[in-house]
């Protein structure tokens, strides 16, 4: 009898683990959160996050740093 190994993958994240992911601190990463910068969704007392949101968040930054840079002096 062989034994099967099954790997599931993540269908959301923890704040915690957006946070590692994007190599923010966990607070900077919260307040992402609750600014609506990052989308998120509460489940119970936690909020969680789905990889296509943090995608989202990652696509918009770098947009946004394609724009010209605007100095002021």
């Amino acid at each position: 009898m062989t034994a099967t190994t099954t790997s599931i993958t993540p269908k959301w994240h923890t704040t915690a683990e957006v946070a590692a992911m994007l190599g923010f601190g966990l607070s900077k990463t919260k307040m992402l959160v609750l600014t609506g910068e990052i989308r998120s969704v509460k489940v119970g007392r936690n909020r969680r996050i789905l990889p296509a949101w943090v995608d989202e968040f990652i696509q918009r930054c770098a947009a946004e740093s394609d724009e010209p840079a605007r100095w002021s002096a």
